[in-house]
């Protein structure tokens, strides 16, 4: 039977095993294999299982151990999915698949002829997220607290750069200040604008600001970290098995 399973250091807190096993009615294996030593994990995923699934710390360093390399792993430079292949380890980024995924929901509801989109946040989702509104052709403005490209706005930007855009992928683990900034006329009324977070566990936008936001603009949507989590189990365990999870059961567990 084959065998799955999550690295990365600390991991205990993870949903992706509930989530896997809702996917696939328990049908296969999935276990959290949690030490700070990548080498060791990397050891363990060759010697007992199938394909894991990367987190943090790790993204870069299975990105550099893998035989083989989708597209968008080449493009990011990292990746949270490794599968066993008959020519190799090869890997994936479903961080990229799954906001992409999220972006073409997003983008049926828009009515842009050319559509911005914001990344506030360059670390590893960040980077993913922006080269998935790229394949899609959007235009994109890049933003982080640290700016060493002329091609990245400073944080001090984020008010004009936020009442431009018209997606806002947002994967900055803690709150800016300048969310404290923007006015009822940012949230652009009379026309859509969607927020995507991806920290889960303790999010930046809280229900004052959502709340906020769809009285300034009811057209507005605010999505969460677990949607974007849901999103890239779903597209990455497709890829481990073959076989599309259910959507739908492991919707429930979040």
């Amino acid at each position: 039977m084959k065998r799955f399973g999550l690295i990365g250091h600390p991991i205990a807190h993870s949903l992706s095993p509930a989530l896997f096993r809702a996917g696939y009615d328990g049908r296969y294996p999935y276990d959290l294999i949690e030490t700070p030593d990548f080498e060791e994990a990397y050891s363990r995923f060759l010697a007992e299982y199938d394909g894991i699934n990367v987190t943090a710390p790790f993204k870069e360093l299975a990105f550099a151990k893998a035989d083989l390399l989708s597209d968008e792993c080449k493009a990011i430079k990292a990746a949270n999915l490794l599968v066993k292949t008959p020519e190799g380890v090869k890997a994936y980024n479903s961080d990229f698949l799954g906001v992409r995924m999220w972006i073409e929901e997003m983008l049926a509801g828009l009515k842009e002829e050319h559509p911005v989109c914001l990344i506030v946040g360059l670390g590893g989702a960040g980077k993913a997220a922006a080269e998935a509104a790229r394949s899609l052709g959007m235009e994109t403005i890049l933003m982080n607290r640290t700016v060493r490209s002329e091609s990245v706005r400073p944080l001090e930007d984020f008010r004009a750069c936020f009442r431009e855009a018209d997606i806002i992928i947002y994967s900055i683990p803690t709150a800016i200040v300048q969310l404290n900034d923007l006015t009822d006329s940012d949230f652009a009324p009379g026309k859509p604008k969607f927020i995507l977070e991806a920290n889960y566990k303790s999010p930046s936008f809280g229900s004052t600001f959502i709340n906020r936001m769809a009285e300034a603009n009811p057209m507005a949507r605010y999505t969460g970290g677990r949607t974007w989590l849901l999103y890239q189990a779903v597209t990455g365990y497709g890829i481990f098995t073959g076989k599309k999870p259910d959507l739908e059961k492991m919707s429930a567990v979040l």
